[in-house]
């Protein structure tokens, strides 16, 4: 069952601007975490992806905050540039730490685009969270090997939780492997998912919402460990 107690917040900009976001309450028991969740490059904050995450680790005990970048509150189709990106998810973390508890531990990631702007900002600032979890890092547009995004890899200091399908056309966990490396990286695969982890229908024994539950159950227990 979904946690619908949502708290409405918005997000004040560098540049003046202003964003909306949304608190989604821990429930009990409460693990005393709050978590980020950056949406991808072709939907905000109200896509049934993000809601669905935000409102299932909220039931797993975690303060999840939302938002949406500023090309998508002002309904435009093409992202901001990096360091607009960056700077509206890092408005987003200093929100997410007044909502918290000072001792509350703080993780960063998100789907897709959201995930890859977090690693971006956690390697020029190792400070600024936690921990990562990124939902479906996107190694590289479909089908275009040669133009990876990872120029930044290498300076990531935090521990790193990717949920990666088998299924990926923007690159599988065997392909992140080689970038992603060290004792502080777990990839957890999702045999048969997409981008979105979505299975092809008839190709599981497990239902959709069955997946997402073990996905999600993940998350929780990964956050659990970084005591």
């Amino acid at each position: 069952m979904l946690n619908l107690q949502t708290q409405q917040e918005h997000l004040e900009l560098k540049d003046g601007r202003t964003v909306s976001a949304v608190l989604y309450p821990a429930g009990e028991p409460p693990l005393q975490a709050g978590y980020v969740l950056g949406h991808g490059a072709g939907a905000g904050q109200t896509s049934p992806f993000i809601r669905n995450f935000a409102s299932a680790l909220a039931n797993r005990g975690i303060d999840v905050l939302t938002f949406n970048f500023p090309y998508i509150e002002a309904k435009r189709r093409i992202p901001d540039r990096a360091e607009v990106l960056e700077a509206c998810l890092e408005a987003a973390v200093g929100k997410l730490r007044e909502l918290c508890r000072p001792e509350d531990r703080v993780f960063i990631g998100g789907k897709s685009m959201g995930g890859r702007i977090a690693s971006q900002l956690a390697a020029r600032q190792e400070s600024i969270a936690d921990g990562l979890i990124l939902l479906g890092y996107p190694l590289h547009p479909p089908g275009k090997l040669d133009q990876l995004r990872t120029e930044h890899l290498s300076r990531l200091k935090l521990p790193v939780l990717i949920i990666q399908g088998t299924k990926d056309v923007f690159g599988t966990p065997d392909e992140l492997k080689p970038w992603f490396a060290g004792p502080n990286v777990t990839i957890h695969p999702v045999e048969g998912g997409d981008h979105s982890f979505k299975i092809r229908k008839g190709a599981s024994s497990r239902s959709q919402e069955e997946v997402y539950a073990d996905i999600q159950d993940k998350i929780r227990e990964w956050i659990a460990r970084m005591d």
